[in-house]
């Protein structure tokens, strides 16, 4: 504990409110809530924490904090500090299921169709539905039932639709909008949990058919009642009041936790969501804190209640929500509370081992990877590699791992602009300068560790750019192969020396993943700035093609190779015309 901390924290007083925990860099890495923030920052630095509280103690060399008149103040504040800052120890709520809903499109000539994104479009979403199924075997009912127009812009002529009796075809007739309103009622009804209102009108259409001696209708509305009855036999009733609920059980264990949400639809339980990570403060605070984000993502509607554990405030939860919150102590609503719990406890010591495995080959691997080198731990790492064929096209590309995991949407392509022939050296210079000149500008996350895919004149060329250009000191890496192009030796320090990495540690297991990646991320850009460089070479000297000529070509086969592979009439049909199509084809005979 630094010495400013040390003051800081004489300082905390005894009120509600939030903190903010800051590195080295000055980058907020973590922000809670207390009831008194006093004790609550204090425990982070006084007494025993676990491994990874300790991971997050070693990183904070500052920390600010502000009062707030009420817990729920308190928690909404930090709510919004979480989203504003993206602190990487708060837990990521990124889940990337989208479950499927049934729209009921508020068009002139509305539409049933699956979707699995809620938009303010007016129109009316039913669900989530378990599954992709489940959603499709429901609206294949409903289309049978309600002949609402499938097609996405009418035609001038009527479908096969109109003929099996399942579109109103208003492609030519003239559709009453009462009869639209009449058919969204029945669909929102039957959705609703109204089915059994819609059975009993088709058995009374069915019973009305049979008695006027009209037994192919008969039977239509039999098949229909039938079909419902599959249907809802498959999505079994589990609760009689059909409200749709979210049930919540939560476990904790060795600093983490686990919530299990149940979606109760219309008294039907249709689908779980599981959530594991850790958790660096109480555990009726952090999950009063993930609830708040679970809600705050698009695809987790607000359902008419909640069921919560006894050990949540159920009041704080519901000004938060603002939706009911009931903590159950009997009954069936208990049985779903307690049911959540136990499944969130199973899913909790499944994930135990491979939490552990992840964390060996990931921030362990990060760690060990700075004790050998003697620096501090490379949380965020940056890697470089240049590709060229004889210095033509040449090109860069960067890769970013965080906490020892690759992060893709970070990578950068950059083309080199101001090196002519093979100089890889000179290209190193000029990606690196722009690359950090960017991030000092921009005010981006500086890396703990700079790897270059190359030996010691590339790292050079990269060491004098930062530090006599841009006045950074970042510690600076190469990785070097051996002659079967395999990860081979890690080159640190000034002057460069190898570095003693076992090769069956898992520091050296990540940098070989760091430098394969990095590799096939700019080999993958070099190709694709070849191939559109020889297309469009080849094109420059064929009289008739101009440059947008050039970029029809382009468009429609995108490569060499696939132009070389189109018959004339192809080329004729991309709006080239005959006589330049020919030339193209010789041109092409002659390359």
């Amino acid at each position: 504990m630094n010495e400013r901390i040390r003051h800081k924290l004489s300082l905390l007083p005894d009120e509600p409110g939030c903190y903010l925990m800051k590195d080295r860099h000055s980058t907020i890495i973590y922000v809670g809530k207390a009831k008194i923030l006093k004790n609550r920052v204090r425990s982070y630095f006084t007494g025993s924490n676990d491994v990874k509280t300790t991971r997050l103690v070693s990183e904070i060399v500052d920390f600010e904090y502000i009062i707030t008149s009420s817990d729920l103040e308190a928690l909404i504040l930090e709510l919004n500090l979480i989203k504003k800052h993206d602190p990487k120890y708060n837990i990521m709520l990124k889940d990337d299921k989208s479950y499927p809903f049934i729209k009921l499109t508020a068009e002139r000539h509305p539409r049933l169709m699956i979707t699995r994104k809620v938009k303010k479009d007016k129109a009316k979403y039913f669900g989530p539905y378990p599954n992709a199924y489940a959603a499709n075997e429901t609206k294949k009912l409903l289309d049978r039932l309600y002949p609402l127009r499938k097609c996405s812009t009418l035609p001038d002529r009527v479908c096969l639709y109109y003929h099996m009796g399942q579109c109103l075809a208003p492609c030519i007739k003239d559709v009453p909008t009462g009869t639209y309103k009449e058919m969204a009622a029945e669909i929102t009804r039957f959705l609703n949990g109204g089915h059994h209102d819609v059975k009993k009108t088709l058995t009374d259409k069915m019973n009305e058919a049979a008695e006027k001696l009209e037994f192919e209708r008969a039977k239509e509305y039999r098949d229909q009642i039938s079909n419902i009855d599959t249907l809802m036999e498959k999505q079994k009733i589990n609760m009689a009041d059909f409200t749709d609920r979210d049930v919540f059980g939560y476990t904790v264990d060795k600093g983490w936790m686990c919530v299990q949400v149940f979606f109760v639809r219309q008294g039907r339980l249709i689908e779980r969501d599981v959530s594991t990570f850790p958790i660096y403060s109480e555990p009726e605070e952090e999950f009063l804190t993930y609830l708040g984000r679970f809600y705050e993502a698009p695809e987790h509607f607000k359902p008419k209640e909640i069921l919560l554990p006894d050990a949540v405030d159920e009041h704080i939860a519901e000004q938060l929500i603002g939706v009911p919150m009931i903590k159950p102590q009997r009954g069936k609503k208990k049985e779903l509370v307690k049911l959540a719990e136990n499944n969130a406890k199973a899913s909790l010591s499944e994930k135990f081992a491979l939490i552990d495995r992840d964390e060996e080959r990931t921030i362990k691997a990060a760690e060990q990877l700075g004790e050998v080198m003697n620096i501090h731990v490379p949380l965020r790492i940056e890697a470089f590699d240049n590709s060229n064929i004889q210095g033509t096209n040449p090109v860069s590309a960067m890769v970013v791992f965080i906490d020892g995991k690759a992060e893709k949407k970070e990578y950068r392509k950059y083309k080199v602009k101001t090196v002519t022939g093979p100089d890889d050296y000179g290209s190193m210079r000029e990606v690196i300068r722009r690359r950090y000149a960017r991030v000092l500008q921009e005010h981006l996350p500086l890396p703990d560790l700079i790897i270059i895919d190359g030996g010691k004149g590339q790292i050079e060329a990269a060491r004098d750019i930062l530090l006599n250009e841009l006045g950074l000191d970042i510690p600076i890496a190469g990785l070097a192969k051996d002659d079967r192009h395999r990860t081979s030796q890690l080159l640190y320090g000034n002057p460069l020396q190898i570095v003693p990495l076992k090769h069956n540690s898992q520091a050296f297991y990540l940098l070989q993943r760091i430098q394969d990646e990095v590799h096939r991320f700019a080999i993958t850009f070099h190709r694709q700035i070849r191939g559109k460089s020889a297309f469009q070479s080849l094109l420059d000297d064929i009289e008739g093609i101009g440059p947008q000529r050039k970029k029809q070509l382009l468009k429609t086969f995108g490569s060499l190779k696939k132009l070389k592979e189109a018959t004339k009439e192809e080329i004729i049909a991309a709006g080239i015309p005959d006589k330049t199509a020919e030339a193209v084809l010789n041109a092409l005979r002659e390359e």
